[in-house]
């Protein structure tokens, strides 16, 4: 059953486009002109709604990754198990655009292995903005800037946690963290770097 989002509009949030790198609204905005969803996402807006500068700012779009590179002379496609575009802006400037994701089902699998693991491990079935919300990390971490209408898209719980200064795990700890371990380290970063409470 598809989830009601908290939608803040833009006068009530303090996110302006003035705050983002010039490279990602190019990316965003050229997503946007050829029909596709393109948001902000992740750690860049969280650190734009605490007030903080983002060391980075990526973009998920409904665009696969050969769409985006089709859009984009200046990208590569990396990643074998996560397909994810690059954008470059000269030497330094790099733009990370992924597809939404979306949890697979059990008969969506592939069938061959490597290393006792399914091939791609069904990383690369693509979903819907509220699909990869819920396959983020932290609730902190799955909001969503839209470019359209300059609004904050929260699926998760996300806008109520920052105001609460808690870093909560989307889904069941036990199995998002069996999946990959490496979160535990990424909790108590942000934690320590944030002053949130776990």
């Amino acid at each position: 059953m598809p989830v009601e989002p908290v939608i803040l509009s833009r006068d009530n949030h303090c996110i302006s486009r003035s705050m983002m790198d010039e490279n990602s609204l190019k990316v965003l905005y050229r997503l946007r002109q050829h029909g596709h969803t393109a948001y902000l996402v992740g750690g860049g807006v969280r650190d734009l709604l605490l007030g903080r500068q983002p060391k980075d700012f990526d973009v998920g779009t409904d665009a696969t990754p050969e769409q985006v590179r089709k859009l984009f002379r200046n990208c590569r496609l990396i990643g074998r198990r996560f397909r994810l575009a690059h954008i470059m802006f000269g030497r330094q400037s790099l733009i990370e655009v992924a597809t939404f994701r979306r949890k697979p089902q059990p008969d969506e699998f592939p069938e061959a292995e490597e290393d006792g693991q399914p091939v791609n491990f069904a990383e690369n079935v693509f979903g819907t903005p509220e699909e990869d919300a819920f396959r983020r990390d932290f609730t902190i971490n799955a909001l969503f800037y839209d470019i359209e209408d300059f609004s904050i898209v929260d699926y998760v719980g996300g806008l109520a946690d920052l105001r609460d200064g808690i870093i909560r795990v989307i889904g069941d700890p036990d199995e998002r963290f069996a999946e990959d371990p490496v979160r535990m380290l990424r909790a108590l970063e942000f934690s320590a770097r944030l002053g949130f409470e776990l």
